[in-house]
């Protein structure tokens, strides 16, 4: 019983952590890095620190942009229930200009028109019978 326990125990243990890649946390440990120099590491800090400084003014930089999205969009009145009705209204206008809306929407046309006959002309011999029957 122990066994089975420490056996599910670990496959727990083994389970890939938050933004770990199961593949290389279930197959072999990937090999060491290998060995650098003191004066490399250095470099490696530094343009980890520098790639790290742009990811941040980039994203600041983002964050005025929306800011200033949402004011132009603010002034100009524009709404996100605007918006979505722009958005449905230009998905309908592609929907009824494509070719297969067009052909089935002549296709429903031509068959309503024989169904119309159809049923007018089962109408009428329905009334017929219905004369011949007094």
């Amino acid at each position: 019983m122990e066994d089975a326990e420490k056996g599910s125990q670990e496959r727990l243990d083994s389970a890939p952590e938050v933004g770990e890649d199961a593949v290389t946390s279930v197959g072999p440990s990937p090999p060491p890095p290998p060995a650098i120099t003191e004066e490399e590491r250095q470099e490696l800090q530094e343009e980890l620190d520098k790639v790290e400084d742009e990811i941040q003014t980039l994203s600041q930089v983002l964050a005025a942009k929306e800011k200033q999205l949402a004011d132009i969009k603010r002034k100009l009145g524009v709404t996100a229930l605007n918006e979505l009705k722009q958005n449905i209204t230009k998905t309908w206008q592609e929907v009824t200009t494509s070719i297969a809306y067009r052909r089935t929407s002549e296709t429903l046309s031509q068959a309503s028109l024989k169904a119309t006959a159809a049923f007018s002309n089962m109408g009428s011999a329905i009334s017929r019978k219905l004369e011949d029957v007094r």
